[in-house]
């Protein structure tokens, strides 16, 4: 053996016996302080192997054995599992400080422009700026109201639309519908202009490539075992890079298309003409246009994607149980009648309206798992230790249908939210036992708007139509896991209008 070889083995060697006492060391430290319980996992790929293709199923059943704060080695990463109200509430708002970031991972690398939207930047002067833009010009309560006349023209085109299936004798796509109505209401509120028709093979295909954003940012071995990321063993990263350059294509027309007119709206300019106005500034806050295009793939991304998913399932389960759905209307009857469409004026008068849409956000979260964060420094809840860097997680999905929160959780019940404690509940993220949107200072920024537009559209389909399936058809209430909670299959179903005629017509 060559003097070189005896070097560079000893030094392997040496090497070796580093990394496992680094590693052991770090173990015995890690086991001498009090971390919360979890699942033994398998070697270097920790519990990630034991997820299956429904982690948050499998979560929720982890958390009856270990507890409602759960310890997992998700890859190389320390992750905690939130699955009760009282565990959410002492991360989300005793210790939201500390939990104001994202981690890094490959949907907001690839998908997200390097993590310049607004649902995984840092928590800073860029992320805080893209908050008060949308709230003060487009999510905000008072910019709420003065573009409730667009949410009011696109929910009268998608009623022309389905009245016109109806008579037609076709099957309405329901979330193909919803994908359409509410893309154009932020279209028009974005870009004053609607994108789509209400039928045809654009919105469909917009409507697809949305669905399949959603699903593969999911969970990515490669976010959690950063040294085989490169390899990308399951094709996620590849797909994301694909469906990334569609994005971008439709992006940067839209935004060329939007600066080259932007002369027709100096009297009244639009969200995008307010936004592109704070790109690019020299100054430390201003956005640039990685920035821009990431918020815009946001609005049109999640916040359609996640208010369509919620009514699709709200009618799913009112098929599922069609008393609901009858005294739905009885009740819309009493208020409206059946002279005229509801307006967003009655939703305050409609009670069991709003259960309805309460008991789907308990079931059927848009984000069963939320969106992760990671702690900044090392923190103590509940009398456990949680290491710096550590991910969380809330299981939304499980809170929703835990038997210590709720009484017969697997039953879609809307009037357990009329009577009680729980008729008090909200979902805005105050009350930690029904918080769709997430809570603290990361909750949903579009959380107010999606509220709105929930129990608007939904009021409005079930005011304005009767509902069954197609002869033949059976229900299916499979999910589809995904970072939005999709339904499996999608729900195609038989209307017919049950105001008068003249209220479809003049609508």
């Amino acid at each position: 053996m060559t003097f070189d070889a005896f070097l560079l083995r000893e030094l392997g060697v040496a090497l070796l016996i580093f990394f496992i006492s680094h590693f052991s060391i770090r173990l015995i430290i890690k086991n001498s302080r009090n971390l919360p319980p979890g699942p033994r996992g398998w070697p270097i790929l920790g519990a990630l192997p034991l997820l299956g293709t429904m982690p948050h199923v499998t979560l929720t059943n982890m958390a009856k054995k270990f507890g409602p704060i759960m310890f997992l080695k998700m890859g190389t990463c320390d992750t905690v599992v939130v699955s009760s109200p009282d565990a959410a509430q002492a991360f989300l708002k005793t210790l939201d400080h500390n939990f104001l970031n994202r981690p890094t991972i490959a949907g907001a690398t690839h998908l997200g422009y390097n993590a310049q939207d607004l649902v995984f930047a840092n928590y800073g002067p860029k992320w805080k700026l893209l908050r008060k833009l949308t709230n003060q010009h487009m999510l905000g309560g008072k910019a709420l109201g003065d573009w409730a006349h667009v949410r009011t023209s696109e929910v009268k085109h998608m009623i022309r639309a389905m009245h016109e299936c109806a008579k037609q004798g076709e099957l309405v796509e329901v979330a193909d519908s919803l994908s359409c109505a509410i893309t154009n209401m932020v279209s028009q509120v974005v870009l004053s202009q609607r994108i789509f028709s209400n039928k045809g093979f654009e919105s469909k295909e917009f409507k697809d490539i949305v669905v399949e954003f959603m699903t593969i940012s999911g969970v990515n071995i490669g976010d959690f075992v950063p040294c085989i990321a490169w390899m990308d063993l399951q094709g996620v990263v590849g797909k994301m890079k694909r469906l990334h350059k569609r994005f971008d294509v439709f992006l940067t027309k839209v935004i060329e298309e939007h600066v080259k007119s932007s002369h027709e709206r100096k009297e009244k300019p639009d969200f995008l003409d307010i936004v592109m106005s704070n790109g690019e500034n020299p100054s430390q806050e201003g956005l640039t246009l990685s920035n821009i295009k990431a918020l815009l793939l946001n609005l049109f991304t999640a916040g359609t994607d996640t208010s369509s998913s919620i009514i699709e399932w709200a009618i799913a389960e009112m098929l599922k149980n069609p008393i609901i759905l009858t005294r739905a209307q009885k009740e819309m009857d009493q208020v409206i009648g059946r002279q005229r469409p509801l307006a967003e004026s009655d939703l305050p008068n409609l009670p069991y309206l709003q259960a309805i849409c309460k008991e789907t956000y308990r079931m059927h979260p848009s984000t069963p798992l939320g969106v992760p964060r990671v702690a900044n420094e090392a923190c103590q809840v509940n009398g456990f230790y949680i290491p710096k860097n550590t991910r969380l997680t809330v299981n939304i999905w499980a809170i929703g249908r835990d038997p210590n929160v709720w009484s017969n959780p697997l039953e879609f019940n809307p009037e357990r939210f009329l009577r009680g404690k729980s008729a008090k509940i909200d979902p805005s993220g105050l009350d930690f036992e029904l918080m769709p949107f997430g809570a603290g200072r990361r909750i949903c920024v579009g959380y107010r708007m999606a509220i709105r537009v929930v129990e608007y559209i939904l009021g409005t389909l079930v005011h304005s139509f009767d509902w069954k399936l197609p002869n033949g058809v059976e229900l299916n209430m499979d999910e589809a896991f995904g970072l939005t909670l999709q339904k499996a299959v999608p729900l195609s179903a038989v209307v017919s209008p049950r105001l008068v005629s003249d209220a479809y017509e003049h609508v």
